[in-house]
């Protein structure tokens, strides 16, 4: 009987895992990588084997805990085969990259075999004009996108030679598991859980939402306080804001966006704003202008946005981030007092008290029925993350990163839209639920006029600061 030390799933890695439970809950996050070339084979091979040795739920399958007694447990797969994980094939017809988006959107609308490892990374060659693609599907209980620029840093490198890092490290050992070392191990987990919410008096997350609903006046200022932010955090809402976004499905559109860092940076400082607030401002702008062109308008919308909690010091694998809710003020047309508005509502987020108690809220979230937490993220209308990614070109097996666009789970909202930053532009993932929005080229046509409307105060010379939009895929305009 063996049972490994702390191998039990963090209190947020299981909430994105056990809300699975209603499928259009799905935690997959879906990365396409763009490379100017097919990168050497067997280069890429070693350095994947590399990360899943230093990484460790990479060589690890999730096993649930006896009777639900505590958050499953890590374990490694005792049969981990590395050549099923990492697959080879060639562009479909017509071998462009709106065809990769389709092989992608299979994959992102695919489920993961549980009883694996949760990823897989899918090399396509053979794509027009020479270029090829590695597609990264992740189960989002592995990791937040912090972590998955980690991951980046150790499969690729600042030139284009691979250098020589030496042996590979061990292989973990592998873990059998028998059911008597899965209930002593989740007793003694669930007693331990149980002494920590009773040290931090968290034991009572969930119930003060329904105090701080109805008496909120009967508890003390500090305590009244934590409360409302714990129910702004995790109360269930009535519905969706958006009269026109309400139909939920299993179904996906890919799309992407490029837009100049630079640009954002200039448009973000005429509102004294961030980076943050211009891709807010877009998002929000492109959303008032679909519903325009349905006939209808909308004031606020309820949008997920993920935010860090990670420190210097964070240097684990897991998830460090907690998922706020907030009415975004879509209904205001001028693009500078939107980013203001986004600014104070961001902001404010940030200093929630609820935020010291996150995986309280999470562990109280995992112990109640998938409905209560689906009624928390179906009547949202849109996710929206923004991810630092990496300021100069990298290159994976010698091949140049020419792009890198991550489309996060819709988690039961109408769409995902997640910006990650690379060598100077930002990569714009747009994941759909057709649905919601049967018409993506009609969304995706209000993203771009907003683009280019929160950029132009420094436009580019012959053009906007935004991309082009074709079926799907961003083209850059001659400058």
């Amino acid at each position: 009987m063996r049972v490994p030390g702390s191998a039990y799933m963090g209190a947020s890695d299981a909430f994105t895992w056990r809300m699975e439970r209603d499928p259009a809950l799905r935690s997959t996050i879906v990365v396409v990588d763009w490379l100017d070339r097919p990168p050497d084979w067997d280069a890429l091979v070693a350095r994947v084997d590399r990360i899943s040795r230093l990484m460790p739920s990479l060589r690890q399958r999730v096993v649930e805990s006896p009777f639900g007694l505590t958050v499953p447990r890590w374990s490694y797969d005792p049969h981990f085969d590395l050549d099923w994980h990492i697959r080879r094939v060639t562009a479909p017809a017509p071998r462009t990259r709106e065809a990769v988006l389709q092989f992608a959107r299979w994959s992102a609308m695919d489920a993961f075999d549980r009883d694996r490892p949760l990823w897989e990374l899918t090399l396509v060659d053979g794509i027009e004009d020479g270029e090829a693609a590695l597609i990264v599907k992740l189960h989002h209980s592995l990791s937040d996108g912090a972590g998955g620029m980690r991951m980046l840093a150790i499969i690729a490198d600042p030139q284009r030679d691979p250098p020589d890092l030496g042996p590979l490290p061990p292989a973990p050992a592998d873990e059998t598991l028998d059911r008597l070392a899965l209930v002593t191990g989740a007793a003694g987990s669930v007693a331990g859980q149980l002494t920590g919410l009773a040290r931090r008096g968290a034991e009572a997350a969930i119930p003060a939402l329904i105090r701080s609903a109805h008496a909120p006046l009967c508890l003390a200022g500090g305590t009244a306080a934590m409360a409302r932010s714990v129910y702004r955090t995790a109360a269930p809402s009535s519905g969706a804001m958006s009269p026109l976004m309400r139909d939920r499905s299993m179904t996906r559109h890919l799309a992407m966006m490029e837009i100049s860092l630079d640009a954002l940076k200039k448009a973000a400082k005429t509102a004294d704003g961030t980076v943050n607030d211009a891709y807010l401002a877009i998002v929000t702008g492109g959303l008032r202008r679909y519903h325009e062109r349905h006939g209808t308008s909308v004031k606020h919308l309820r949008a997920v946005m993920p935010i860090s909690l990670r420190t210097a010091q964070d240097t684990g694998w897991g998830n460090k981030i907690t998922l706020m809710r907030l009415a975004v003020p879509v209904g205001e047309p001028d693009p500078a007092a939107r980013m203001r508005l986004l600014h104070r509502l961001t902001g404010a987020a940030r200093e929630e008290p609820s935020l010291q108690i996150t995986g309280a809220i999470a562990g109280a979230l995992n112990m109640l029925p998938v409905g209560y937490v689906a009624g928390i993220l179906k009547h949202a209308d849109v996710v929206a993350s923004n991810v630092p990614g990496v300021p100069r070109p990298v290159y994976v097996a010698g091949s140049k990163v020419t792009g890198i666009f991550a489309f996060g789970p819709t988690i039961g909202t109408s769409l995902n839209t997640t910006l990650l930053s690379y060598a100077g532009t930002c990569d714009i993932g747009i994941n759909i639920d057709t649905a919601a929005i049967p018409d993506p080229h009609v969304l995706l046509a209000c993203l771009q006029e907003s683009a280019a409307e929160i950029t132009a105060p420094a436009p580019l010379s012959g053009g906007t600061n935004a991309g082009v939009l074709c079926a799907g895929v961003i083209r850059r305009q001659a400058g």
